[in-house]
């Protein structure tokens, strides 16, 4: 028994060894493969015509409650609101990016893991999201979009935060540039 243990224990060893370089590169590679399809089909939705022109779905998306109190009318939202909706478009298009990249992979992650937050609780409070859509964690459904969904992603961003980018990245690239 203490030899198959101690087997365990070496196998255990080696993969700890390997997992500063394997886990921030399969996270990266999880969320290009699954995640930033997703932020970057909903970035192209908040922009008509140009890189500062937004879409009536941006502020629809956003702030899904102001907008209709305004009856659509994008124009009485305001300059903060524009600007929300302007910094939220180009987070969904920038954000992913750099992630991929493996550039400024860390504060990328923190800034997804803000995104997502400010998504989540968007559709919670905004878009009146229903139970089946929010979804419990400790239950037997697993594809809730809201809190077991967002919470996978999240955990792919709080690797990227406490791992780095790992080796095949800008950033290793930026730190031996750096040091060398």
């Amino acid at each position: 028994m203490k030899r198959a243990i101690a087997g365990l224990n070496g196998v255990a060893d080696r993969l700890s060894h390997h997992g500063d370089w394997l886990l921030p590169s399969l996270a990266r590679l999880i969320f290009a493969g699954v995640l930033a399809g997703y932020f970057w089909s909903s970035a192209l939705t908040k922009f008509d015509g140009g890189p500062f022109s937004l879409s009536i779905g941006a502020f629809a998306q956003i702030f899904p409650r102001q907008f209709e109190a305004v009856g659509y009318d994008q124009g009485q939202l305001g300059q903060f609101a524009h600007l929300v909706v302007l910094a939220g478009a180009w987070a969904e298009v920038l954000l992913p990016l750099l992630l991929i990249l493996g550039l400024f992979t860390r504060l990328a992650a923190l800034g997804m893991i803000g995104f997502v937050a400010m998504q989540s609780l968007t559709d919670v409070f905004g878009h009146m999201v229903g139970p089946e859509t929010l979804g419990a964690w400790f239950d037997h459904v697993s594809d809730a979009a809201i809190l077991d969904q967002r919470a996978l992603w999240m955990m792919l961003f709080v690797t990227l935060i406490c791992k780095g980018a790992g080796p095949l990245s800008c950033d290793r690239l930026l730190r031996q540039w750096v040091s060398g």
